[in-house]
């Protein structure tokens, strides 16, 4: 089977969201924090991962979330085992610094490879790679957070260390290099269920032309419905919602249905 195409542009005008489930990996368990910090087991992730697919997600992310710390991305035997079972696009992230990291885990069965402390330490590393694998194989993950003074800085090692790189330009040099698709990640609201950074996804999408992913605080179909409408998100990843079960797919696609928002189906 062939997988679903991801790449799209804005030209003025929102195209239909698309709904993606994030699984946050550390070792052999899906684990959910707060902030990234203080980890819960959820359960398997081969098996959520599935779940999502049959239940009619339009894309996974998996990000291997402790990689930076070691310095490599340990999904590749999930990535190749999964992918087999799995006909929609799949982000994979984490501990990805080099060329080699990259072919890997696209020949491992993911479609795009998502880079945040790698492309921060070595920025010509999303010029080469878009080069030799295509802008929409490569995604910039931006973990951003508000200092006191209101400045957006992007942090790297999983929200651990400041960068001292503000978010906005960071994202410019990122299409610039030629990342062909922007994974933005509140790390103030991520797992909160505090609702989304809207301010901050608005202000991404309404100067940046490639695709802004939105993630980090969804607590309920407000959220969602505000950060397709004001917040002008491409695509939206969910993570905590989903794995505690506090909505579907089907109930998600539903209520956007009736708020006017069309959804891939």
């Amino acid at each position: 089977m062939v997988k679903i195409g991801t790449f799209v542009m804005r030209f003025g005008k929102m195209l239909k969201p698309r709904l993606v489930a994030r699984l946050d990996i550390k070792g052999e368990n899906l684990i959910k924090g707060i902030q990234l910090e203080g980890l819960r087991v959820i359960g398997n992730p081969a098996d959520f991962a599935f779940t999502y697919y049959e239940q009619g997600f339009d894309e996974l992310i998996l990000m291997d979330a402790v990689a930076s710390l070691y310095g490599r991305n340990n999904l590749l035997e999930l990535i190749s085992s999964i992918s087999k079972n799995i006909f929609i696009p799949i982000t994979v992230g984490g501990g990805i610094r080099t060329i080699d990291d990259i072919r890997n885990a696209l020949r491992a069965g993911a479609d795009k490879v998502a880079i945040n402390t790698g492309a921060i330490l070595n920025p010509d590393l999303i010029k080469l790679a878009s080069e030799l694998f295509g802008s929409q194989s490569i995604v910039l993950s931006v973990e951003a957070k508000k200092s006191q003074s209101g400045k957006w800085e992007a942090y790297t090692h999983n929200g651990r260390e400041p960068s001292g790189l503000d978010v906005f330009e960071w994202v410019k040099t990122g299409v610039e290099l030629g990342a062909g698709e922007i994974l933005v990640t509140s790390v103030d609201r991520e797992g909160t269920r505090k609702g989304f950074d809207v301010e901050l996804i608005a202000e991404l999408t309404n100067h940046t032309q490639v695709p802004i992913i939105a993630s980090g605080g969804m607590g309920g179909m407000q959220h969602l419905l505000d950060i397709i409408n004001i917040g002008k998100a491409d695509a939206v990843a969910m993570a905590d919602y989903i794995h505690y079960n506090k909505g579907n797919i089907n109930e998600i696609k539903k209520s956007l249905g009736r708020a006017g928002i069309n959804t891939r189906y």
